[in-house]
């Protein structure tokens, strides 16, 4: 069975960024442990964590005008979470062991990919995750829309447009 395990392949230099994907990975590993009868209330951990982890990176897009598509993408991650409680709960676990099984490799290409771009985003147009603010004199830190549709990432180079 696929493990998620947090490492510094999953780090995107944004601490609380970091450490609600830390805590995503923990609540995962939760549920993919989960005996039977505490499946639901692992579950529900997850899915509540995961709501606000998306809500918190949510509000940091609309603050820079971010584009949509990583909202999109949480939008359906959330939708596909929410009718698979509904059939745990009914009694149908056949979704919930697929979602164990794909979740890790969703998660690191959504971490290394969208987020690794919208954590570059707001590093470079000086927007404070910590306080969810621009930070006043710092270089670049002006509201832009750069965002997926123009940052370039990869191991060696990150690179926005100008």
């Amino acid at each position: 069975m696929p493990s998620l395990e947090w490492n510094e392949k999953l780090e995107n230099g944004l601490a609380r960024m970091d450490d609600t994907h830390r805590e995503f990975v923990e609540l995962y590993t939760a549920v993919a442990a989960a005996a039977p009868e505490n499946f639901l209330a692992a579950y529900d951990a997850f899915v509540e964590h995961t709501e606000a982890h998306f809500a918190q990176e949510n509000r940091w897009m609309e603050a820079v005008d971010f584009p949509g598509c990583h909202r999109a993408e949480h939008d359906r991650v959330l939708a596909v979470l929410h009718d698979i409680r509904k059939r745990v709960a009914n009694g149908d676990m056949f979704f919930a062991r697929r979602l164990v099984q794909e979740l890790p490799a969703w998660f690191e290409n959504h971490t290394n990919g969208m987020d690794a771009a919208l954590a570059f985003h707001l590093n470079s147009v000086g927007y404070d995750v910590e306080v969810e603010r621009f930070v006043p004199g710092e270089e670049g830190s002006e509201k832009s829309a750069a965002g997926c549709a123009c940052a370039t990432l990869t191991a060696e180079n990150k690179t926005a447009c100008a």
